[in-house]
């Protein structure tokens, strides 16, 4: 394929929840008590929030059920900003451990909550730790159904112990379900070799901010436009410490969360972002204009 134009920019996403709402931590932290931790996720993304102003950035905000309850002003914020806003579900729970009917109140309840808090009905979903594989792929199936039009849970790498399916495919595109059509944009990754380089979450931390641009450039050649990902949680150094966690998890939550500001910064000096509604936007009308009979509907 041909690279991409300048025009069409890059999907920067923010999945919203807290420390304690990550997956890695679910053994360790039981749903009936996030409500005696301290929350951060108000303040972080206001930090963020304040960060893609500086920059003129405007991009998607995956908000939990959870959050937009219980901080309904800052969802307000989000979308005054000028954001697109969309649902990461209500209790962050991996989908393949749910069934068709929980799943489908999880997303509603998620929907309601974020609705209750700024009045928008949000028709994007992204799934908890991408949790859309080959074993729950009938979540698209209920997506659709319930009314949902976009996802971003499909992860198309391999190796990853929660996420991932390796054959699915890396462009936009659009899925037909039995309840209606859904356009999956996939999060991305650069695979050189043997080697897979996805492009946000702990993964930006990690890897120098050179491989990540360098992984941004490689996806733009091959025709799509990258999309990065981010939680609030990934710029806190000073977030309270879960203890007793296997030493994997520990390592994958705080790797360099010192350091994600700034490279986040300097990042969105040199790329340019978007809302990911805009970006899926933009690829359709580019379709239609170099080839009419490929354009999805």
């Amino acid at each position: 394929m041909m690279p991409l134009s300048e025009h069409i920019p890059n999907a920067l996403t923010v999945d919203v929840e807290d420390y304690f709402h990550v997956s890695a931590f679910s053994d360790r932290v039981c749903r009936s008590t996030w409500d005696d931790h301290e929350c951060r996720v108000e303040a972080n993304t206001d930090r963020l929030l304040s960060l893609f102003d500086t920059h003129q950035v405007r991009g998607t905000f995956f908000i939990l059920g959870w959050v937009a309850e219980r901080y309904p002003e800052l969802v307000k914020r989000i979308a005054t900003a000028g954001h697109e806003i969309a649902s990461h579900g209500y209790w962050h729970q991996l989908v393949y451990e749910l069934t068709p009917e929980a799943f489908a109140k999880d997303i509603n309840d998620s929907r309601d909550a974020i609705a209750n808090a700024c009045g928008i009905e949000v028709t994007a979903y992204r799934a908890p730790s991408f949790s859309i594989t080959e074993k729950s792929l009938w979540a698209l199936d209920v997506l659709a159904e319930n009314g949902f039009t976009v996802d971003s849970s499909i992860f198309p790498i391999s190796g990853h112990d929660r996420y991932g399916m390796p054959d699915a495919q890396k462009e936009i595109h659009d899925l037909t379900t039995a309840h209606g059509t859904i356009c999956e944009f996939p999060p991305s990754a650069w695979t050189k070799g043997r080697m897979s380089i996805p492009i946000g979450g702990g993964y930006f931390r990690l890897f120098p901010l050179s491989l990540t641009l360098k992984a941004i450039k490689a996806v733009r050649r091959e025709g799509r436009p990258a999309m990065f990902y981010i939680h609030p949680w990934e710029i806190d150094p000073q977030q309270p410490r879960v203890k007793r966690v296997p030493v994997k998890s520990k390592f994958r939550h705080y790797v360099n969360v010192g350091k994600t500001e700034r490279r986040l910064g300097r990042m969105l000096d040199r790329v340019p972002f978007g809302r990911m509604d805009h970006v899926i936007e933009s690829v359709r009308t580019r379709r239609v204009a170099t080839s009419p009979l490929d354009a999805v509907s």
